[in-house]
């Protein structure tokens, strides 16, 4: 981030902000194609910047950096001050070092241990990750926890499987939707852990909660909604059913919907209903047209921001059904080529756009 200049003047020392490349009195927000990982950059009007997430690790980490390394540029900044890091999966921490060789990083945030007996997370969180914090800061949150950004209020909903205990001012009213509520199997793993942040900006309020996953959406929301409405909804777990419960989707009556999915992760019909029926829902954008939709889930073209490098003529009807990951799954479709992201501009007032450049389409809400 660019600094303060400083000059003496009669006596007196007189600091002014130099103006950061195409700075404006908004709230930048890019959801960044880490091809069905995490991503999202924001920026907030003095130019300081939080990153959630840093995309995918092995093969991919190199492509991914670049992807947050051209948001980066884009938003003429030169430093990342926060970097949020939601769960110890692959496909939200995987780029960290690569992208933390390419751009200083300033404070570390996450969870704490991991929960999982993975090798790969093993080895990042002894090894590597304290070499990357080791030359700024860490910080382990805990839900009612407040993230520093210039100008912007963003409080911790969640974290390591907790939530918070309070309800945010003007908040609080019983949740209607808990009482048809069923939970799913107990989630041991990572994705319940999930940092989950609300961010104000003035009157626009966005959502995001990683993969918060369906039984620890239930110890957040019921039996009181202690969020209220939302204008923007980062779409949790890449708009997967095993996250993305009525309780939560539906209590936040959100305006606008983005979903980070990938091309056969996230959008199965079971989430699509829940979200397209979400109360005042105006429009939902994804980042990946999703072969698990098929035509009857799926959005306008207009809304989606990338397909793959060998895309289909068009949209299969019926959505793709019985794909599973892991060992012997069928290679995903391949998007290596260029990216695009989808930039959401909010102002103080509550009014905020959102723009998709692949195509330059821009849609306004008051």
């Amino acid at each position: 981030m660019t600094k303060p200049a400083c000059a003496l003047t009669l006596g007196l020392l007189l600091c002014v902000a130099p103006a950061r490349t195409g700075a404006q009195q908004s709230l930048e927000i890019y959801l960044i194609d880490v091809e069905g990982g995490g991503a999202t950059l924001f920026v907030s009007p003095a130019g300081e910047t939080l990153l959630i997430d840093t995309g995918n690790g092995g093969p991919a980490a190199a492509r991914d950096a670049s992807r947050i390394m051209d948001a980066v540029r884009d938003a003429g900044v030169t430093e990342i001050d926060h970097l949020i890091t939601t769960h110890w999966h692959g496909d939200h921490y995987g780029a960290m070092a690569e992208l933390a060789a390419r751009i200083p990083i300033r404070h570390y945030i996450d969870h704490g241990p991991t929960v999982e007996s993975s090798a790969a997370a093993t080895e990042f969180l002894s090894s590597t990750y304290p070499s990357l914090y080791g030359a700024a800061r860490r910080t382990i949150v805990v839900p009612g926890n407040a993230i520093p950004l210039a100008g912007v209020d963003i409080t911790v909903l969640a974290s390591g499987k907790r939530v918070i205990e309070r309800a945010l001012p003007g908040a609080g009213a019983p949740n209607p939707y808990c009482a048809d509520f069923v939970p799913q199997a107990a989630d041991m793993g990572e994705n319940a852990q999930s940092v989950g942040i609300i961010l104000q900006f003035g009157d626009f309020r966005l959502l995001h909660l990683g993969d918060l996953t369906v039984n620890t959406e239930l110890e957040l929301m019921c039996p009181n909604n202690p969020i209220g409405s939302v204008d923007l909804w980062v779409v949790s777990h890449h708009g997967q059913p095993i996250s993305n419960a009525e309780i939560l989707v539906h209590a936040i009556a959100p305006r606008v919907a983005i979903m980070n999915n990938g091309t056969r992760k996230g959008g199965q019909p079971e989430a699509m209903r829940v979200i397209h029926s979400a109360p005042g829902l105006e429009d939902l954008w994804q980042l990946h047209f999703s072969l698990l939709s098929g035509q009857e889930y799926t959005v306008p073209g207009l809304f989606i921001a990338n397909g793959v490098d060998d895309g289909p003529a068009a949209m299969p009807i019926a959505p793709l059904a019985g794909v599973q990951g892991g060992r012997g799954a069928p290679p995903a479709p391949v998007h290596n080529g260029q990216a695009y992201w989808l930039k959401a501009s909010a102002s103080a007032d509550g009014s905020f756009s959102v723009t998709n450049a692949r195509n330059g389409f821009t849609k306004a809400y008051r």
